[in-house]
């Protein structure tokens, strides 16, 4: 296997010089609360398509490239049309495109901010927010530690979902659901059972 897909919209941190590298860290992740409740707050698709234009013009001036996005676009397609077709289905074009856009704009906002956030400040803060939850019994270390095993997992997930799919194209079982996903749940359980005992290795396992 050739490994990660690099250039993924999640794959990680681009250094930068852009306005919104130097935006508030406050600001991004509010910008990303905004974009999470959009399915709840955007219920016409073409505001939802506005917002989806609005970010990826972010995207574009902040410096990110279409090649990182093209990347991502190739493997969230498939979930898209699935979902969309569904949605077609039971309520209509003009929901299921409602529901296939603000699904997009999460997924783009989500990439700005691990784009433009350097991963350790983005963890230090989550460590801060979730601080005052500590005399309720949360572990903000623990919580921090886990958002980076997520972000780390979706660029090595990824690679191994395009590398099987190359695998099964090579071989003409692209059509075949059980060549392209078994490989990568078996992918996807090898990295899961690596990090478990990379991390009990380290003392990082449950708590007693």
């Amino acid at each position: 296997m050739r490994g990660p897909l690099p250039h993924g919209v999640l794959a990680g941190y681009v250094s930068g010089n852009s306005w919104l590298h130097h935006t508030p860290l406050w600001a991004k992740f509010l910008g990303v609360v905004a974009a999470g409740s959009a399915s709840f707050v955007l219920l016409d698709w073409r505001v939802s398509a506005a917002a989806v234009a609005l970010v990826l013009v972010a995207w574009l001036s902040a410096g990110l490239g279409w090649r990182r996005l093209a990347a991502s676009a190739r493997l969230v397609a498939p979930m898209c049309l699935v979902l969309g077709a569904f949605q077609w289905w039971q309520l209509g074009p003009a929901t299921a495109a409602r529901i296939v856009l603000n699904l997009v704009l999460c997924f783009v906002a989500a990439g700005l901010l691990t784009a433009t956030v350097p991963l350790r400040e983005l963890l230090d803060a989550v460590v801060r927010l979730a601080g005052p939850f500590r005399r309720l019994g949360a572990d903000p270390e623990r919580l921090a530690l886990a958002i980076a095993i997520m972000l780390r997992s979706i660029p090595v997930l990824a690679g191994a979902f395009a590398d099987v799919g190359t695998a099964a194209r090579a071989r003409g079982l692209e059509r075949s659901v059980r060549a392209r996903t078994v490989p990568v749940v078996l992918s996807a359980v090898a990295y899961a059972r690596r990090t478990g005992e990379a991390l009990a290795a380290r003392g990082l396992g449950d708590a007693d």
